[in-house]
């Protein structure tokens, strides 16, 4: 296990890549011309990065990016 120190200016940026990464993620998994294999792996890189976003998010900022496991974990 890795640790980080960052102050707050250095948490608000990285939280902000985050998110921009999980954003990018949810674009490519909307796509349907995607096959079946390159939708899986963006889906575990995305729960990767969630689980990253969800140690710096508030709580409500973090429920939008949650996905719904009963529907193939689509939007």
């Amino acid at each position: 296990m890795l640790g980080m120190m960052l102050n707050d200016m250095e948490c608000k940026e990285f939280g902000y890549v985050l998110r921009k990464e999980l954003d990018e993620m949810l674009f490519d998994l909307s796509d349907q011309r995607l096959d079946h294999e390159m939708r899986q792996s963006i889906s575990k890189r995305y729960q990767t990065i969630f689980q990253m976003y969800a140690r710096v998010a508030p709580p409500k900022e973090l429920s939008k990016y949650v996905r719904d496991k009963r529907q193939g974990g689509e939007r």
